[in-house]
Parts: structure tokens; C-alpha cells; sequence
């Protein structure tokens, strides 16, 4: 797949994704909340477009050692979601990045709405070649978001290259489990814009030779299963507003793509895990923040 045909079909698969900037503000509205008068306390529980949630995000924070200090880089943030929670519970900058302006576009309002803007920020780019400054950020995240992206090796180097030596990278993404066939990924690529999915080992030694040193690797497969589940009775309880957004039709494909999605955790075929690691200082031996 080429660079562009990968922007458009991330593109096109955002664009009609269930949840959106539109979906959160009416969801709030439906239980009773005014959109034009928000703080970030209300919003967390509708903009977290990720599995697990706020606790999930806690969880990479914990793992970056983030603190008020630290300029944080949110790698593909969609809505902005992750990025609002820790600046507000963290008290850090963050900046925030995704190739979809549409969803950039989102995040900039919503972020306005609960009067984050001065410590957030978003911007409209490729994780591939991301033009932000080198060694500019204490720590960098990311959830589930890799998995759409093509050239793992330029993407590890480019996360690297931003965070200052020290630094600590904390994700999680979406993997290929032993044998996955060509068959089932060339199904992702079609319905869930997975462009290209990795594997435990992969990323390790990815990391390592991007300049890294890997702490700690943690399994999410088991616990993902029972998280995807829930999702997708999320996802269909969201029937009539996808339905009023982009007709019947596309709401029966997305159930059927996230539903065989699904399958695939339960029968082991799909594996998941976060991932933390540092950037190598000059010297080794010298302090680092995770």
C-alpha cells in the first residue's frame, strides 16, 4: 500500500468512524449536559475513544512519569480525548497529533469548550514524517493507533527522534498474533484500516535499534477480549445515531467489521500489549525518567 492510498483509507475509515466530535456533543446533550457550558470532569466520559479508558491513560502517565513539568506528544490523537485528561489531571502541556483534519478539527473545539487550549494543542500531521522539533518532549504516547500505519520502522525512529534523550515512550497497539494468514489481515486493512500490525518482538526491536532502551512489555490480549466486548455493545448502542449520520447500510458493515474484529481476541488470533521504553542518554548510566 502506498503512503497516499494509506492517508485515504485511515482518512475515509475517521471520517465515518461512530464516534465523533458531532456523536460526543449529542450523547452529552442526550444526559442532560449543555455542550456550551463544559468542563473536563463531564467530558472524559465521552471523548475517550481508546480501550479502558481514562484508566488506561493513567496507566501510560504512570508509566512516563509524567508530571506538571513535562510537554507531553500525543502520536495520532484523534478528538484530543487523552490529551484534555492528563493536561487537566496532570497539569502538563501536550500536543497533539493526527493526520485526519477532521478530527483535528474536533479536538481544537472540544478542547476550547472546557477551556484547555492554553495547555493543549493540536496539529494536522503524519506520524511518518511529523515535522515536529527534535529532542522537544519529555514523554510521548499513544493507544491503539500504530496498527494503522504503514513503515514501522520510520514511525519508531520519528517517535524516537522528537523526545529528549531520557525521554520515556509509553504505548499500546494492536498485534498480530502467531500465523495471523494473509487472508485476515488483508480483511483488517479492507474494514478496519489496519495497515500494517506488528508484534511484541517486532517493536522491541524496533526500539532498540532506533536508539531505546525497553523496560517493560505488558501482555493486554486476555484483558482486551472482555474490553472488546463491551465495545462493540457500545458501538451498537450508538445504532441511531451512526444510522442518522451515514444511513443503515454503513452502520450493518462497521457491526460486521467490529464484530469479526472481536472474534479475533477471543479465539487469540489478534494480541495487544503497551509498551515502555526510554530513550538512550550519552551516557548510559546516567538518570532517566521511566
Amino acid at each position: 500500500m502506498t503512503q497516499n492510498t494509506h492517508l485515504e483509507v485511515v482518512t475515509q475509515f475517521y471520517d465515518t468512524h461512530p464516534i465523533s466530535e458531532k456523536q460526543v456533543l449529542e450523547s452529552l446533550a442526550q444526559d442532560g449536559f449543555d455542550p456550551s457550558s463544559l468542563d473536563q470532569g463531564i467530558l472524559k466520559d465521552y471523548d475517550q475513544d481508546h480501550f479502558g479508558g481514562p484508566a488506561a491513560t493513567d496507566t501510560l502517565a504512570q508509566l512516563a512519569n509524567i508530571t506538571k513539568s513535562d510537554h507531553v506528544v500525543d502520536i495520532c490523537c484523534g478528538l484530543g480525548g487523552p490529551a484534555r485528561y492528563l493536561a487537566h489531571n496532570y497539569g502538563c502541556r501536550v500536543t497533539g497529533i493526527d493526520m485526519n483534519q477532521n478530527r483535528i478539527d474536533g479536538a481544537r473545539r472540544l478542547t476550547e469548550r472546557v477551556g484547555l487550549e492554553n495547555q493543549v494543542s493540536f496539529h494536522c500531521a503524519n506520524a511518518l514524517a511529523n515535522k515536529l522539533p527534535e529532542n522537544e518532549f519529555d514523554s510521548l504516547i499513544a493507544q491503539e493507533a500504530f496498527c494503522h500505519i504503514p513503515d514501522k520502522p520510520r514511525l519508531v525512529s520519528e517517535c524516537v527522534r522528537v523526545i529528549k534523550p531520557g525521554g520515556c515512550i509509553a504505548f499500546t497497539d494492536i498485534l498480530a498474533g502467531t500465523g495471523t494468514p494473509e487472508s485476515m489481515r488483508d480483511r483488517l486493512q479492507r474494514e478496519m484500516a489496519f495497515t500494517e500490525l506488528n508484534t511484541q518482538d517486532g517493536y522491541r526491536t524496533l526500539l532498540d535499534s532506533s536508539g531505546c532502551i525497553v523496560n517493560e512489555i505488558e501482555d493486554l490480549s486476555e484483558s482486551w477480549a472482555g474490553i472488546l466486548v463491551k465495545r462493540l455493545d457500545m458501538y451498537r448502542s450508538l445504532e441511531d445515531q451512526t444510522i442518522a449520520s451515514f444511513g443503515q447500510a454503513h452502520f450493518e458493515k462497521w457491526d460486521r467489521a467490529y464484530s469479526f474484529f472481536v472474534s479475533l481476541y477471543a479465539s487469540g488470533e489478534l494480541r495487544g500489549a503497551r509498551f515502555q521504553a526510554h530513550k538512550r542518554d550519552r551516557l548510559e548510566n546516567e538518570p532517566h525518567r521511566c
